[in-house]
């Protein structure tokens, strides 16, 4: 209803509009552009056409056209008032009584009458919009050397950011190797050679290196499982992501529902924007339970991933960056919310057809 309204109210200053830019149009470029200017903010806030600001003489010619479809809109909406008034005028009758009940031949092409005007006058309306939307386009929307442009500008971004993601990958696992496994191996060789020593102290020495072992063997696991899980290839997303859930130190509950193939690309972004999501939650934001859900719509993955835990995660940090990153490589759309207090909020869209 409330979109209804706005196009009704757009088209009705459209039309006022198009009685002041008609005559408009003879005066200096800078009256044009900024009737130009007005008429981009009144199609974005009531109709929604986001459009690009036009050169001169495109302003011009846009303002031209959009004054013929605006007087096209103020005969819609001048239709609409009729239609109203008339409605009106009926429902006034009806509760005082002065209209006759008894003719039902009369009372039903009355009806029919309603009904065909309240019909052409909502296609008129959606007419209307469409055609302001084209025009919009046409004479406002960026050329085919400037959406090349853009698009350029863009891939050059996502390469950027591909290769600063990579390496802050890499910078994390010489890291994780270094105060993890590379620790953990040096204390094992300090055991074996006390062993070595201490004959007498050696089957305790060598316990203490068989439980060291364990552990050194449990990191390695867990840093070839952050740089690529080989579930994700052999048992799909949705057993990745449950074994994420399984290691995670708060409860996680998974709800994967993917109806056809998934390109290994898709699977292995969406799992590293679970993956890193839920151990944020559980490292930084005292959460007592994480929902993952994801889910394919109309060709594309989307992703969310909600605790419950105190908010503030901050969307420039080196591990939410890096996901924006990966999501960007693959034109999707990476978002966080994160108010002070919670919830958190992970969502990624990822373009799979």
């Amino acid at each position: 209803m409330g979109t209804a309204v706005r196009r009704v109210v757009g088209l009705l200053l459209g039309f006022c509009g198009a009685l002041v830019e008609l005559p408009a149009l003879a005066f200096s470029d800078r009256v044009v552009a900024w009737f130009a200017k007005v008429e981009r903010r009144r199609l974005l806030v009531f109709l929604g056409v986001d459009s690009a600001e036009p050169l001169e003489r495109q302003a011009r010619r846009f303002l031209a056209v959009r004054a013929l479809v605006g007087l096209l809109g103020g005969v819609v909406v001048a239709w609409l008032f009729y239609g109203l008034y008339w409605a009106a005028v009926i429902a006034w009758r009806l509760g005082t009584g002065e209209l006759d009940l008894s003719n039902a031949a009369e009372l039903g092409w009355t009806a029919l009458a309603g009904v065909v005007l309240l019909f052409v006058e909502v296609q008129g309306i959606l007419g209307v919009v469409a055609l302001e939307r084209r025009v919009a386009h046409r004479f406002l929307g960026p050329s085919e050397r400037e959406l090349l442009r853009q698009r350029i500008e863009q891939l050059a971004a996502s390469r950027a950011g591909v290769v600063e993601a990579v390496d802050a990958e890499r910078r994390r696992i010489e890291r994780d190797l270094h105060d993890g496994v590379q620790q953990r191996l040096v204390a094992l060789g300090m055991l074996l050679g006390r062993a070595r020593r201490n004959p007498d102290k050696a089957d305790e020495l060598l316990r203490q290196a068989h439980d060291e072992s364990a552990r050194v063997l449990e990191d390695l696991r867990e840093v070839a499982w952050r740089v690529y899980p080989a579930a994700l290839d052999s048992l799909g997303l949705a057993e990745a992501l449950t074994a994420v859930a399984d290691r995670s130190a708060v409860p996680v509950r998974i709800d994967v529902r993917l109806d056809g193939e998934v390109a290994a690309p898709v699977e292995t972004a969406a799992y590293f924007v679970v993956c890193e999501a839920v151990t944020n939650a559980a490292k930084h934001s005292g959460a007592s339970g994480v929902a993952v859900v994801v889910r394919r719509d109309e060709g594309v993955v989307r992703v969310r991933v909600e605790d419950d835990g105190r908010g503030g995660a901050n969307p420039d940090g080196v591990g939410l960056a890096g996901l924006a990153r990966r999501v960007a490589a693959l034109d999707g759309r990476f978002t966080v919310a994160s108010p002070v207090g919670g919830p958190t909020v992970v969502e990624a869209e990822l373009p799979c057809g």
